[in-house]
């Protein structure tokens, strides 16, 4: 089953279920009160995240530059392909799952504290939409870092400190895992 980024970039992609966080259906408990990653709430993964999708991005966008487009027509065509499915994936999660699902604005409009987490939420899910857009559009890979950065920045907002301390030993330094 393909693991659902944050990843952004995770981040990207930016958002990816990494384990299990809630009882199986299996386990007798009742999967309604578990974390989504779809759209039903089976209660099998969380929202740590890892970034496939950004790391495949970038490679993509390293083997383009390098290969010779006279010679190599049909990988250039692949890894542009292959670069773009990726970006939209990051785009579909961020949409489908993010900001379908999991960022909700606060119940109480006049917590101004409340509201501008959720405006900076937007911002980075934006910035990451933005950014995997830009990705299929050239090869320049300070759009993947721009999308890690948003990935990670959203992270802060989002996840308990634990939960970054994962996120963190996995990405640190852009090494993907």
């Amino acid at each position: 089953m393909k693991q659902a980024i944050l990843a952004l970039c995770a981040l990207g992609t930016v958002a990816y279920a990494l384990a299990p966080s809630a009882p199986t259906p299996s386990s007798g408990a009742a999967p309604a009160a578990a974390p989504f990653h779809c759209q039903i709430p089976c209660g099998i993964y969380g929202d740590k995240m890892r970034m496939e999708d950004a790391a495949t991005i970038e490679k993509g966008m390293q083997t383009l530059t390098g290969l010779d487009v006279s010679a190599d027509r049909n990988q250039v065509v692949r890894w542009i392909m292959n670069k773009d499915d990726h970006a939209q994936n990051v785009q579909d999660v961020v949409a489908q799952y993010w900001l379908a699902q999991r960022v909700k604005k606060p119940a109480d409009a006049s917590d101004a504290a409340a509201m501008d987490k959720y405006h900076r939420q937007l911002e980075h899910m934006h910035g990451i939409t933005v950014d995997a857009m830009k990705c299929k559009q050239t090869t320049d890979p300070a759009h993947v870092e721009s999308m890690r950065k948003h990935a990670l920045d959203f992270s802060a907002l989002y996840f308990s400190p634990e939960d970054l301390e994962h996120v963190r030993s996995h990405h640190a330094g852009g090494d993907e895992k």
